[in-house]
């Protein structure tokens, strides 16, 4: 990571620059915070580009049709000179706040108002860190001290971004007193109320307590509409009330993503190709200029199966894709996303052949749950993409990514952006695909639509308090099974294979259509920059192994060391997403599931001390 003033700051893993420390978050070092900087920022030549078409063509229908590539953020290379420009590589941030407290004195002022000095440490860039020259309390030969963010910064929902105003605050509104700022505080704990701020000059002063609540609301001024990693103001006003955040809150910003498994998209080798290399020969006029584009792409070495392709075939094929109907337009579902996928994961046919990313193989599933699970695939290699495409700040997308919160998505470049950043992962996985049959009638039965209930009117009273449509987006008794028994898989899988639970992820497909239901688990563990993984969840689910752990998942289920609290869980009396299931038993970490943790409830899978005749499992 750099600085503007071209000097390397700290480093992330480059997974977090898409996870945690995207355009427009806050990363907070050791010794001052950072702000990474916008795509128009970034050096586009940096970035290599990943190869994803399904992905992108989704991004595009995000986004629109200007974006041309997905990106990998820049890397600075391990063995370069501190000094040298190559160590300059990364991603470009700022400062951020733009106010600094010293820790002696209590100086509280902007980190451009001369008061402070940057020390940078190319040697050691997680040292570097800004001083007060002169502190009145200073002591030893340097007389300077540390200076350190001020941690009080405004946001609102709509993804704006701004300094905190301490001259407004400490005044109680505009003023024309430019007077010295003194952070200090009056009592043993760091409780708001014991944190202070006064003015030299003046000598008015303000505790912090009253920039929270309702006393918050008088006291700050609206929102500016800023976004600081877009060096913009919107020129429309905002019209949202500005809150306070602490620096390092994970409210602060929040990731919205798509993601998309690298499958095959065509039954044969030429058609696939056809499918991957689309943007690149699109627009052959004829066979001749196809088979200069092809030698091009042979140098490149990006499709390992190109030398086995004919040039006549893949104009013909190209002639096809090109009359073909034109692509979907709007916001890009879950299903949709996921359909391809079910469809390659159930399929019985193979894939193409010299395919390098995805490889599986159909396996029967455990006798002891023959009547419950039609077939189990082991995949041996898969590849996951994932691209962020904006961010939202307060709100969790969930709680904005709807047809009416789309405007409180705040983008990552001033102008529609041409790239985006994503990141690629090899690993490996286990498919359990449900027996439709057995699903389709528990679905059926009283109890379990008692616990469907239950959950939608946690569902409702969740999305009506946050002024969205009640009835939307309700995922439904299939998708809460499923998702139960995925978090209980991962904690078995975790305890078995050797892989920490946050490194194992989940992917459900879920859906009642009539004409093309969908009942399946992917668990599955990727690595970034490697060629796959241990082989350990392959393992695992072998008939002899998945139908042990699928055993010890449910018998641990049954009791959870939070009952009969857990088991009793309304979600309708607290307006949550979740039944029977806690930190004790049905929660896993954020990077493994795909819903935060919603939508659970041990019930569905078998009995509870509050209900005993809903689980799939009987």
């Amino acid at each position: 990571m750099t600085a503007k003033t071209d000097a390397a700051v700290g480093s992330v893993r480059p997974s977090q620059l898409l996870w945690t420390y995207g355009p427009g978050a806050l990363v907070d070092l050791p010794n001052l915070s950072v702000l990474t900087m916008g795509l128009g920022h970034w050096e586009k030549g940096l970035c290599a580009e990943i190869d994803e078409p399904r992905l992108l063509a989704a991004v595009r229908q995000e986004l629109g049709a200007q974006v041309g590539s997905l990106r990998r953020p820049p890397i600075a290379g391990e063995d370069v000179a501190p000094l040298s420009p190559e160590a300059l590589q990364g991603v470009p941030v700022r400062p951020f706040p733009r106010w600094l407290r010293c820790v002696k004195c209590g100086l509280l002022a902007e980190y451009d108002s001369g008061l402070f000095k940057l020390i940078p440490a190319p040697y050691a860039p997680e040292r570097t860190r800004f001083v007060h020259p002169n502190c009145e309390k200073a002591t030893g030969t340097a007389k300077q001290s540390d200076a350190v963010p001020a941690r009080f910064l405004l946001a609102c929902t709509r993804g704006h971004l701004d300094d905190f105003p301490w001259h407004w605050f400490v005044h109680g509104g505009p003023t024309a007193c430019k007077g010295t700022l003194r952070f200090f505080e009056s009592g043993a704990s760091l409780q708001t109320e014991n944190l202070w701020v006064r003015c030299d000059s003046c000598e008015t002063a303000r505790s912090l307590v009253f920039a929270f609540g309702e006393e918050g609301k008088k006291t700050l001024p609206a929102c500016r509409g800023r976004h600081p990693h877009l060096d913009a103001f919107d020129e429309e006003p905002c019209g949202e009330q500005a809150r306070p955040v602490i620096l390092g809150a994970t409210n602060a910003w929040f990731p919205v993503t798509l993601s998309a498994l690298a499958i095959p998209l065509a039954e044969t080798p030429v058609a696939q190709f056809v499918e991957e290399a689309w943007e690149e020969i699109k627009d052959a006029e004829d066979e001749g200029e196809l088979r200069g584009i092809l030698k091009v792409l042979r140098r490149q070495g990006r499709f390992p199966y190109i030398d086995h392709l004919d040039v006549g075939d893949v104009w013909e094929a190209l002639v096809r894709r090109t009359a073909g109907p034109p692509g979907p337009e709007g916001h890009v579902t879950e299903e949709e996303m996921k359909r391809p996928e079910w469809e390659v994961l159930t399929s019985p046919t193979t894939v193409p052949g010299g395919w390098p990313h995805f490889l599986a193989e159909r396996i029967a599933p455990p006798p002891r749950y023959a009547a419950h699970l039609a077939s189990v695939s082991l995949v041996k290699r898969l590849r996951e993409v994932n691209a962020l495409l904006g961010f939202t700040r307060v709100d969790s997308p969930e709680e904005v990514f709807d047809e009416s919160g789309r405007e409180r998505v705040a983008g990552l470049s001033r102008r529609p952006p041409e790239w985006i950043p994503a990141n690629e992962v090899h690993g490996e996985g286990v498919f359990i695909r449900f027996d439709e049959e057995a699903v389709r009638s528990w679905t059926l039965r009283a109890a379990v639509e008692g616990r469907d209930a239950r959950l939608f009117a946690g569902h409702r009273g969740w999305r009506a308090s946050r002024k969205l449509d009640p009835e939307a987006h309700y995922p439904g008794v299939r998708y809460a099974m499923l998702h139960t028994l995925s978090h209980l898989l991962i904690r078995e899988f975790a305890l078995e294979c050797g892989y920490n639970a946050a490194s194992i992820r989940e992917r459900i497909y879920a859906s009642d259509a009539p004409a093309a239901p969908m009942a399946g688990i992917l668990l599955y563990t990727a690595a970034a920059d490697s060629d796959g993984t241990l082989g350990g969840l392959v393992e695992l689910g072998k008939p002899e192994n998945l139908g042990r752990i699928l055993r010890q998942a449910l018998q641990r289920a049954y009791v959870c060391s939070s009952d009969p609290l857990c088991s009793e869980h309304d979600p309708g009396a607290d307006r949550s997403l979740h039944s029977a299931s806690c930190h004790a038993c049905g929660f896993v970490a954020e990077t493994s599931c795909e819903r935060g943790n919603r939508y659970l409830d041990r019930a569905l899978l078998g009995p509870t001390f509050e209900c005993r005749d809903a689980g799939y499992f009987e």
